[in-house]
């Protein structure tokens, strides 16, 4: 059954990546969600042809997906799509979104993909497999303190009291690291994590769809992932924090406060 969920997630991927790379020159039909949060066309046609894909293959199983919602909610299985991760970069042309395909079955993750655009560049992750970017198989970084470290990071949409315990952790971790970036695409961030390009991540007000595929693939990769306090992450926590697992103890000691200070102010996390 895994070989042909991953065989069907790489199909509907590369589908879908035809349809937004064909789509990335031209102009683009926008609309908003809220003040900055961007839909285009090509995130809903993305996600019918993914859909699509699924469900001739699959038609009982379980998919939640950004633009069009869930769908048989208590099948065994899940799959949980981006069908655009990183919408504003790709409006305005910036090199760094993607397309995010995750498999659940009974809450445990067992397939992630993603595309990475316009670079072109698939990673993915079966359960138990290890971790690969197209056909090579990837690593966490080896790196062992934050003053070795380069970290990445992304804030939401809304720029309330979350936002601004974010801005302070950019820049108490620009401090004292090698630097901190922010690409805009949670997806991309955990592939990054898990090819060893960058070595922690941490974001707030984060959806099912940014991290469903990217978390079992840094696992993979032997990394880990949790929520920014070290409890235990899933999909349906809006922050995490994922590391090579080196400097994950590090991090913590400056995460937690800030998780624990927002609580006291009874901020929902």
């Amino acid at each position: 059954m895994i070989n042909s969920i991953f065989q069907t997630a790489n199909t509907a991927i590369e589908k879908a990546t035809q349809i937004v790379i064909e789509a990335y020159n031209l102009p683009k039909i926008t609309e908003y969600k809220g003040k900055t949060d961007l839909v285009t066309q090509t995130d809903r046609q993305s996600e019918e042809i993914i859909i699509s894909e699924i469900q001739k293959a699959f038609p009982k199983h379980g998919i939640i997906a950004e633009e069009s919602g869930s769908s048989n909610i208590d099948s065994d299985y899940q799959w949980i799509i981006d069908p655009l991760d990183g919408t504003t970069n790709f409006v305005h042309g910036y090199p760094s979104f993607g397309i995010s395909i995750g498999v659940m079955y009974h809450n445990e993750y067992i397939c992630g993909i993603v595309k990475e655009l316009p670079a072109n560049r698939t990673y993915s992750a079966i359960k138990g497999k290890g971790a690969f970017c197209d056909s090579k198989q990837i690593h966490v970084s080896y790196v062992n303190s934050l003053s070795e470290s380069l970290l990445v990071t992304g804030f939401g949409y809304e720029h309330g009291e979350k936002w601004k315990a974010n801005m302070e952790l950019f820049k108490q971790f620009t401090d004292i690291t090698q630097g901190v970036r922010r690409l805009g695409a949670a997806a991309i961030d955990l592939c990054h994590i898990a090819s060893g390009k960058v070595d922690g991540f941490w974001e707030f007000d984060l959806q099912p769809w940014d991290t469903a595929a990217g978390i079992l693939i840094v696992q993979e990769a032997g990394g880990i992932v949790t929520k920014m306090d070290g409890s235990n992450y899933s999909i349906h926590h809006p922050q995490i924090l994922a590391t090579n697992g080196r400097i994950h103890s590090d991090m913590l000691k400056i995460t937690k406060p800030a998780i624990e200070n927002l609580s006291h102010q009874d901020i929902k996390l």
